[in-house]
């Protein structure tokens, strides 16, 4: 059975990692198509020639309101409709610590973090927000581990990933009863999430830090680093009209029982 039959979405940050997971996983639902919001022009072409016409590409940032309208435009153009919006583009700051950042690289890097991890979410749910209540559909919102405890990150990541829920929250109440809002929070995930240009960490790579998977997987009480695919039936869950119709202001962890970390795992008492 396909849960999103005939479905429309739009997800931003598509291009890799979780987000082109996801869109993966949405198509494979049944989904009539798929908007895709993404930054660099290799992820334009990737994900037209892998996709085909069930996927629509608009090159922006979103950090730009206008790109987010011409993602929502450009959806309604090509399907008729928005069920959808997964918000889902993030950078992450590298474990970058208060002490060890000057004001000036604080300054910067606290409104490039913001403005993609929290203005880029509302942006796109101000884009998006008049064609979801004419279907009655849907937003998720990406958070992380990071919204809930310390360890995720630096400050200026975990603050922003700690807005977000807020912001879930905003949002669910703003828009009932028409649009239901909720969250997926990974934890550590093998993906190529880059860090911040303002910390001169642009072309680094979360996927790429050595020792990293080992870290993340030690640290889990289910003993492995999440792949982006890992996670993607908890956005079909949500999308679902059928599945999730009662469901708005959740988030749901998909950390690896992060809240438990620490813990003896099952079978490895004497």
């Amino acid at each position: 059975m396909q849960w999103l039959q005939d479905d429309v979405a739009l997800v931003t940050g598509a291009g890799s990692g979780i987000g082109r997971a996801v869109l993966k996983r949405f198509l494979d639902e049944g989904a009539r198509g798929v908007g895709a919001l993404v930054r660099s022009d290799e992820h334009v072409a990737s994900l037209q020639q892998e996709f085909g016409e069930r996927v629509v590409v608009v090159q922006g940032d979103v950090r730009s309101g206008s790109d987010n309208q011409r993602a929502v435009d450009a959806t309604l153009a090509r399907f008729g409709k928005l069920d959808t919006l997964v918000a889902n583009a993030g950078v992450w700051d590298f474990f970058a610590s208060l002490q060890k950042l000057s004001l000036e690289e604080l300054d910067r890097a606290f409104d490039e973090i913001f403005a993609v991890n929290v203005k880029g979410y509302v942006l796109a749910a101000r884009a998006a927000m008049q064609a979801l209540r004419e279907s009655r559909g849907s937003m998720i919102f990406t958070l992380s581990n990071a919204a809930f405890y310390p360890g995720g990150g630096g400050p200026l990541y975990v603050a922003s990933k700690h807005a977000g829920v807020g912001l879930v929250r905003q949002l669910a109440y703003e828009l009932a009863p028409l649009v239901r809002v909720n969250a997926v929070a990974p934890g550590g995930t093998q993906t190529p999430l880059r860090g911040p240009a303002s910390l001169g960490k642009h072309d680094k790579r979360l996927s790429a830090l050595p020792g990293f998977e080992q870290a993340v997987a030690d640290a889990m009480p289910l003993g492995f680093m999440a792949q982006p695919q890992d996670h993607t039936g908890h956005y079909v869950l949500l999308a679902s009209r059928t599945n999730s119709p009662a469901t708005t202001a959740t988030i749901i962890h998909s950390d690896g029982g992060w809240e438990i970390r620490g813990t003896a795992r099952a079978g490895s008492a004497p």
